[in-house]
């Protein structure tokens, strides 16, 4: 799934000069806003629906195939099967935000956030999908109802249930990731920490994935994590200042990202479009996924603020939501009438058209009270445990105990060595 939400962050803008190393501080201003970023993530939207409506095979164009035009886009199409890796690029960009927008914040702050980012544009889009599938064109897909409505908790992929919409598949990946960078946060952010974090989980989801155990496959975000990990790796390497570590970490992950995902896209290539994709070819475009983020935040790139890459980035996650059945709902209405070139532009207006409406209508409208809202709601229910806990504690002490005001046993003040004697040595800390 894309990073959701313009790319900026309480914690941390990149520092001029580096902390020590290890300390993991953070500075306490608000971040910049990477419009770079912001770009970026909207070109990666852009690729995937580029590669959905030009080489993936759908029954969408048979308009077009019937009226003798063949394949729609014989040269184009055999380009754009290489943008199937675009989601690959937007895990490595989510690596580096979610760790940006994690650091220094509490747990409730950050399930919040990530809360307030990923389900009001989700619930908005599936019911945009849900309606056209099940009223407008049954025929784009056969779903149910109780289908739908499972895919509204965004875990029907752990219960078996099919996604509505295959774009979803990003969204539980990320919903993975963001588990394990709320553990990181429990734990306590640090620079070592991350640093270890980065190198020791893709290596963990590759044994997963070797060992044939579903339930280790699924924890780890096996075959993804070198992504996430790449992409939290560079944002050490944007917050911190170049060092051998972290860029050995990045090339590290990038091997392993081209090992475990792009060489084996060929297969799936093979099965879901009509051309023949290079293994060199998917191999280089997994390292551009790494290269890019690098590029768009850690040269001059990173300064060029021009606010349309904001607005634009805006409707990254709803044009990735809603494009797929929306756009080959309206490429079979007009292939066979219009030319290709003018039904792929035509989908690609109703996906925008679509974003706009979502962005403006449910995310600037329910994004703010709803995190504010979970952020309070889980805040409030840590402190409740707390109290509660403690209470136990004061219970299991029994009621003879002697206490101070604030419920703890008192110290007894140590009494002075008398004089000529060798004070006691304290234990080791």
């Amino acid at each position: 799934m894309p990073i959701v939400g313009p790319v900026t962050a309480p914690p941390a803008p990149a520092p001029t000069r580096a902390p020590a190393p290890g300390t993991g501080s953070a500075p306490g201003a608000r971040g910049p806003r990477l419009r770079t970023l912001d770009g970026l993530r909207f070109a990666a939207a852009a690729a995937v629906l580029l590669y959905h409506f030009a080489a993936r095979d759908s029954t969408a164009w048979e308009g077009a195939r019937e009226a003798g035009e063949g394949t729609p886009f014989p040269s184009l199409g055999g380009a754009a099967v290489y943008l199937s890796l675009a989601p690959e690029l937007f895990f490595v960009i989510s690596g580096f935000v979610v760790l940006w927008t994690a650091w220094g914040r509490s747990v409730p702050a950050v399930v919040a956030s990530r809360v307030a980012r990923l389900y009001p544009a989700y619930w908005a889009a599936l019911a945009l999908t849900g309606t056209l599938l099940l009223v407008v064109w049954p025929e784009g897909k056969e779903v149910s109802l109780g289908q739908v409505l499972v895919n509204a908790t965004l875990l029907q992929a752990a219960v078996g249930v099919d996604h509505v919409d295959g774009v979803y598949w990003t969204l539980w990946a990320e919903l993975r990731f963001y588990l394990l960078v709320v553990l990181l946060v429990a734990l306590g952010l640090t620079r070592r920490r991350v640093l270890a974090f980065v190198a020791l989980w893709p290596l963990a989801a590759l044994a997963a994935e070797h060992s044939g155990v579903e339930a280790l496959v699924t924890l780890t975000v096996a075959p993804y994590a070198p992504f996430f990990a790449g992409g939290m790796a560079l944002f050490l390497l944007w917050r911190d200042g170049h060092a051998p570590v972290p860029w050995l970490l990045v090339a590290g992950n990038a091997a392993l990202g081209v090992h475990t995902v792009a060489l084996g896209k060929v297969a799936t290539l093979d099965r879901t479009t009509t051309f023949t994709a290079s293994p060199v070819v998917l191999a280089l475009v997994a390292l551009a996924c790494f290269a890019l983020v690098a590029l768009a935040t850690l040269t001059p790139l990173r300064r060029w603020d021009a606010p349309a890459l904001t607005s634009l980035g805006t409707l990254t996650y709803p044009l990735y939501l809603v494009h797929l059945f929306w756009g080959w709902w309206v490429i079979d209405v007009l292939a066979g009438r219009v030319p290709p070139p003018v039904a792929l532009a035509a989908a690609a207006a109703v996906a925008l058209g679509l974003a706009w409406l979502v962005h403006h209508g449910v995310e600037k409208r329910l994004n703010p009270p709803l995190r504010r809202g979970v952020e309070r709601g889980l805040t409030d229910a840590a402190a409740a445990t707390t109290a509660v806990l403690r209470r136990a504690r004061r219970r299991t002490r029994g009621p003879g105990a002697p206490r101070t005001g604030d419920g703890r046993p008192p110290t007894t003040a140590p009494v002075p060595a008398p004089a000529g004697s060798r004070a006691a040595t304290p234990p080791a800390p």
